[in-house]
């Protein structure tokens, strides 16, 4: 007979152990994550920029790579494989470089990524950086040995062939960085050198027995200040040895692509090659069916993007996300693309949200989206504003991956968009202008402005279903007039419209905007800004943080408490669960340092009776106000940040109870400033480190959570969370104007206040003068100061009169001009 206690025992013991086995075997249990963010996922490198160039699934495994700026032989990045558990490992064969590439050979069963080429089992075998030169741009199917071969092509225009089974390597074009001849392994004496215009590489894509590539730069040196400057190309290869790049299209272009995405295809095959670029009036579309070069417009969502030398957009792309539609990301946007999209059959392109991340790449991956993002960047390049003042950048930069459910796509920024079809510019009589997006969008006005009185009628055609046939809308008299405002109706059923003149013009332009209401999700005030301080509070901790690197790797948070107390705190990751930790050090040194060089510079904005007003190099601007009660730029311990870059090249403004997007100076800057959302917190600081938002002004009786870091001695806290969270804090909103009881002059205009990325808006008028005077109201429909008169207004003595702007009306910025001096308020409410 069995002894029953001690086979129980026995069996205890037994569970125990398989308890243990099992739970090593998974590994250490992760941290949820933070608005889609793991921290201990965090990339790094040692260089001015770590961006994401590429996330690909393959063999159960997901795989990145990262990059730095204009590394053409080799940098600190690295490629890393992330497991289900999400567990990141750092393969040892990394050998770095400024790559974005990716293929999935169906032939060979391989993933390309960046100089790496991985079999199923997740062996990486690596092709030296002295034997393939140049900063890899894309993978495309080889024309003649696609089971075999493939293409990469580098941002300088080199292209190269590389057997994928013995890793051989040809040069067929250069690539045109100017290297020494003892740097490299590789024979380039047969290679040719590209004539093609513009640099700074992005998509390469092979069909229709050609392989297209796309640049989105430019050397002349006007590209670092002019936005507007000719750049960028569009060019095919045809596989004939000794041939150069063919010139299709001279601007900006970024993803070329087609209906087989990352995987490798027939490059005989009819399927069509997409392309997504754009210039300073639009985003472009183009897209190739049987040899022939097709264009569209579509609205550009961010200007953050803009900028000649193509240095403030990443790899856009075009991928299979395994839903119906495609997803493309392009300025700030992700949109539905049709898998068969084509010139017969177009319809289908759709905004689904605005975004303020800057994304590398996305894949399908484990039920979610994976975005790789360029976060967080040691160096801001040209990206330096009076705002800012003398800040330290961060410590090291480092990137990380953003994990998206699919419905999160529709649920970020509301849907906003801004195009032209005509920017100053002659128009020649009876040539259609190129078809520009209308479908999507609830809200859809166009623009129609000359400086001279029009003489023309213009014809607005309409592609109804997306399959190429236009049939007349309708045709716009201008009757003498220098300025067409049209509104489309919502119930007009149509994809594309496009303007035709029956006259010639002369400096004309025709710009649209375009806009959805929010998404339901983010009409209140987010359960996740809970804990952060309401404005005027004094029971909160708050100070200024800065994201460390080297050794640290960690957010350093110069406290101040409710009590008064000052302490320095840093915020550490767990580098396998990714748990955070806020805890009090003892270091003297360090705290100096950051209070002195973090210090937030005061006095760079300030506001009157009217307005928020910030002065720069380029004009006197004026914003509104979101909450009058509130401190400007000021809190309990003393001045709040303004401004700070928290995406790579990208900056947030914050004034007056909300934050802005901000371009870039090279990317019109506050001339194409956007509100994101209005809050009533108090916000000392706020900062990027490990993919997350980090903000400081947190209140003291704030609970530890998802979106709160107690210290470990209890006194003080950070929020941290996604720079997309702010979407949902709240609806932009506000007040003011350029005049409050202001003395005018006659026929001066005011300053420029901000009119873009609001709704539901409406200005009041009022003077102090004896009898009724008019006051024109115009506004910058494009953000270039292309002032246009949208209406004149009888303003009488002694009463102010009120006008709504409709949703639909198109414009940047709005001012006021009157028909004689006197003290006048042009007051603008938003938003209620």
């Amino acid at each position: 007979m069995i002894d029953s206690t001690r086979w129980t025992f026995a069996a205890c013991l037994l569970s125990l152990w398989a308890l243990t086995s099992d739970a090593k075997a998974q590994g250490p249990q992760v941290a949820p994550p933070i608005s889609g963010i793991y921290p201990h996922l965090a990339m790094f490198n040692d260089e001015g920029e770590c961006g994401t160039g590429a996330v690909v699934p393959f063999g159960g495994k997901l795989w990145v790579i990262t990059y730095g700026p204009h590394l053409p032989l080799r940098s600190s990045d690295k490629l890393y494989e992330v497991t289900p558990e999400l567990q990141q490992i750092v393969r040892p064969e990394s050998v770095g470089g400024t790559n974005a590439n990716r293929m999935i050979h169906a032939a060979t069963n391989q993933l390309v990524i960046g100089s790496h080429v991985i079999d199923a089992d997740g062996k990486v075998r690596t092709i030296p950086r002295n034997k393939m030169p140049g900063r890899l741009t894309g993978n495309a199917t080889h024309l003649s040995s696609p089971q075999t071969k493939v293409y990469f092509a580098t941002m300088e225009e080199g292209l190269y062939e590389v057997d994928l089974k013995t890793l051989d390597i040809n040069c067929l074009i250069r690539d045109g960085n100017n290297f020494k001849p003892e740097q490299l392994d590789i024979d380039l004496s047969k290679a040719i050198s590209s004539k093609l215009p513009g640099y700074h590489g992005k998509g390469l894509f092979t069909s229709q027995g050609i392989v297209v590539y796309a640049n989105n730069g430019d050397h002349d040196p006007r590209v670092v200040k002019d936005p507007t400057v000719p750049s960028g190309a569009l060019g095919y290869f045809d596989g004939v040895a000794g041939t150069d790049w063919q010139l299709i299209r001279r601007n900006q272009f970024t993803e070329v692509t087609g209906p087989s995405g990352v995987v490798s295809n027939d490059p005989n095959s009819t399927q069509p090659i997409w392309s997504l670029g754009w210039d300073a009036k639009s985003l472009l579309l183009m897209v190739c069916e049987k040899g022939q070069w097709h264009t569209y417009r579509l609205p550009k969502a961010s200007h953050s993007y803009d900028g000649a030398h193509g240095w403030n957009t990443e790899w856009p792309r075009i991928r299979d996300i395994g839903e119906e539609s495609l997803l493309a990301t392009m300025h700030g946007n992700f949109w539905k693309f049709p898998r068969t999209f084509s010139p017969g059959n177009s319809a289908g392109i759709a905004p689904r949200s605005n975004y303020l991340k800057v994304v590398g790449d996305f894949c399908p991956w484990n039920d979610k989206i994976v975005l790789g993002c360029d976060d967080t960047a040691k160096s801001e390049f040209l990206n330096k504003r009076k705002a800012k003042g003398e800040i330290a950048g961060p410590g090291q930069s480092h990137s990380n991956l953003w994990f998206l459910d699919r419905e999160q796509l529709d649920q970020l920024g509301p849907v906003i968009g801004r195009g032209s079809v005509w920017l100053n510019e002659s128009v020649v009589a009876n040539q259609p202008s190129d078809p520009y997006l209308i479908d999507g969008y609830t809200h859809r006005q166009l623009v129609i402005h000359s400086p001279q009185p029009l003489q023309a009628s213009i014809r607005l055609e309409v592609d109804k279903a997306g399959t190429g046939e236009w049939t007349t809308y309708k045709t716009l008299t201008s009757n003498g007039r220098s300025t067409i405002w049209e509104s489309l109706p919502r119930d007009l059923q149509g994809v594309w419209i496009r303007l035709v003149s029956d006259q010639p013009i002369e400096n004309v332009t025709a710009t649209f905007g375009s806009s959805n209401p929010p998404a339901e999700s983010r009409k209140n005030v987010s359960d996740l800004a809970q804990g952060l301080s309401l404005a005027g509070s004094e029971k909160r901790s708050g100070g200024v943080i800065h994201s460390r690197g080297g050794n640290f790797r960690s957010l350093r948070y110069v406290a101040r408490t409710s009590n008064g107390q000052t302490g320095c705190y840093d915020l550490t990751t767990d580098l396998k669960t990714g748990a955070l930790t806020l805890a009090k050090v003892d270091d003297a040194d360090g705290m100096a340092w950051t209070s002195k060089n973090v210090a937030i510079p005061q006095n760079v904005i300030s506001r009157d009776e009217a307005s928020i007003v910030y002065e720069d190099a380029s004009g006197r601007w004026r914003l509104p106000v979101g909450d009058w009660q509130a401190p400007l730029a000021s809190g309990s311990y003393g001045p709040q940040r303004v401004c700070r870059e928290v995406c790579t090249e990208r900056d947030l403004f914050h004034a007056g109870q909300t934050f802005f997007e901000l371009p870039a100076e090279n990317a019109s800057g506050m001339a194409k400033i956007r509100p994101v959302t209005t809050h009533p917190y108090s916000i000392d600081d706020y900062a990027s480190h490990r993919g997350l938002l980090v903000l400081s002004g947190v209140a003291d009786d704030a609970a530890a959570g998802p979106h709160v870091v107690r210290s470990t001695d209890g006194a003080c806290a950070l929020w941290v969370g996604a720079v997309d969270d702010l979407w949902s804090l709240g609806q932009p909103k506000g007040s003011g104007g350029p005049w409050k009881n202001s003395q005018v002059t006659a026929n001066v205009p005011s300053d420029p206040y901000l009119l873009t990325g609001y709704r539901h808006r409406r200005v009041e008028l009022s003077h102090d003068q004896a009898e009724a005077v008019n006051v024109t109201i115009e506004i910058d429909v494009t953000g270039t100061g292309l002032w246009t008169e949208w209406k004149t207004i009888a303003v009488p003595a002694g009463k102010a009169v009120e006008e709504q702007i409709p949703d639909d009306t198109v414009g940047y910025w709005i001012r006021a001009r009157a028909t004689q001096n006197g003290k006048f308020t042009t007051w603008l409410v938003y938003g209620e």
